[in-house]
């Protein structure tokens, strides 16, 4: 797995061109047509990148925030999005308050980190009575994962596949002390139709609660 500084370096090359994924763009929309947004008052995106969920919220009373490694991701999106509160950091362990938000965003970055279970129960912490953690994950059958690279022989589909079914979101939920609430797909065609990406949005809640 890639350190921080590596992810942090690779963002920040593909941060000018990152908004021109049509994939990028619609699952971010996607996922802001799933929240919930009901008396919700602060909203986190973790992994912003270029703030594209945040940016497609609807105009409301809440504030936003996005934390992400790379500089560059976060300069797009400071610019893209001066309205929100966005910083440089490292989504797994921040410096926020407990119950200081009433939901957290979190979209195709998860499997990023190198302990899933231990970034989502820091998530948890943050959340108020009532709050939610969505995350966006490729499904195991996504058509854009294929077999392993002849140079690394590492397949895309070995670090998704712990996110991508509804049986291995409900045993992550177990992990993190959260339980699925609900649970969405999203799917990229191209312009045959034929599909390209298929992703799961899943919101879960507190098993406290």
């Amino acid at each position: 797995m890639e350190t921080a500084a590596e992810l942090a370096e690779r963002f920040d090359r593909r941060a000018p061109d990152y908004d021109g994924s049509a994939m990028h763009r619609g699952l971010a929309q996607a996922v802001a047509d799933f929240v919930r947004l009901g008396g919700v008052r602060d909203i986190l995106d973790v992994g912003t990148g270029t703030g594209l969920v945040l940016r497609s919220l609807p105009a409301g009373p809440w504030r936003l925030m996005g934390v992400d490694l790379s500089p560059g991701m976060v300069q797009v999106a400071r610019a893209a999005l001066p309205s929100a509160r966005f910083e440089v950091a490292d989504a797994t362990s921040l410096d926020l308050p407990d119950a200081s938000v009433d939901l957290v965003t979190c979209v195709t970055m998860v499997h990023l980190v190198p302990d899933a279970a231990a970034a989502m129960r820091e998530w948890r912490r943050l959340l108020r009575p009532g709050g939610c953690l969505v995350l966006a994950t490729f499904a195991d059958d996504s058509p854009s994962w294929h077999g392993p690279t002849p140079q690394t022989g590492y397949s895309p589909a070995d670090a998704h596949a712990p996110f991508g079914s509804s049986e291995a979101l409900e045993r992550l939920a177990a992990a993190s002390g959260l339980v699925v609430d609900r649970v969405a797909e999203w799917e990229l065609r191209s312009a045959d139709g034929a599909p390209e990406y298929r992703c799961l949005i899943t919101e879960f809640g507190s098993d406290g609660r």
